[in-house]
């Protein structure tokens, strides 16, 4: 039997989908269902479900986050959207990471039914051998979903590196283990320390055109807490001291 999981935000939903689709006849068990995104991606860590129907517009969830990071991390989960969000370019982007379907609410039983089927298909074809089977390297390889998280994990990292940024606080803003987000960032070629001290190197060079502050005031700027730690990275990435780079620019 494959396992199901249901998430949406309005109980009568999940409660609908787990009560009127006939989960049985095609194959299925509704192994559980969440109220919100943050408690869906738990119990589908938990449960390690093979189809999930789930809303993409929950609160405290960017839902195309959310899809890519099941995708990187579960990578045969089969996926159905089922949402009031009209938007064609956010629903090209959802299929283009790897939903099967994007249904609009309200959905009628046809529809539904020929996601289930169309889910259970792909996942059958995949244990009959009929379909080559997705790559085992790293998602971080050039798949939709692994290049999403990289970016959104990047990006989160340039708007916060004057923090004291972790591996642990960038994976949770996308949505997957720390593990993973390092699988990730190395299969790009950089590792999570190399990645986040360059963004700070970077700004460090922009702030050393600004004659008026310390070094030691560009260190704490682009967030390093530590002078002889800023110097030390500084002169690995650049060739140089920070007073050598600043002395050549003038």
């Amino acid at each position: 039997m494959y396992k199901v999981v249901i998430v949406d935000d309005e109980p009568i939903i999940s409660e609908g989908l787990k009560r009127t689709v006939p989960w049985s006849s095609y194959g299925c068990t509704v192994a559980g269902t969440a109220a919100s995104g943050i408690e869906g991606m738990k119990l589908i860590n938990q449960l390690r479900p093979e189809i999930l129907f789930t809303d993409i517009r929950m609160t405290n969830m960017d839902g195309l986050c959310m899809i890519a990071s099941l995708k990187s991390e579960h990578r045969n989960m089969e996926i159905t959207i089922l949402t009031g969000y009209r938007d064609f370019d956010y629903a090209k982007e959802a299929i283009r990471l790897g939903v099967r379907r994007y249904l609009l609410k309200p959905s009628r039983m046809a529809e539904i039914r020929e996601a289930v089927e169309a889910m259970t298909a792909e996942l059958k074809r995949r244990e009959e051998g009929m379909k080559e089977r997705e790559r085992t390297g790293s998602p971080g390889d050039g798949t939709p979903a692994g290049n999403f998280i990289v970016k959104n994990a990047v990006n989160f990292m340039e708007n916060h590196y004057r923090e004291h940024l972790t591996l642990q606080m960038v994976a949770d803003s996308v949505f997957v283990s720390p593990w993973h987000l390092s699988k990730l960032l190395n299969g790009q070629g950089s590792g999570f320390s190399d990645i986040l001290n360059g963004i700070r190197i970077r700004k460090a060079k922009e702030l050393m055109t600004d004659p008026s502050l310390r070094i030691s005031d560009i260190a704490e700027e682009a967030g390093f807490t530590d002078m002889a730690h800023f110097s030390r990275i500084f002169r690995k990435m650049t060739g140089k001291s920070p007073n050598e780079y600043r002395n050549e620019m003038r």
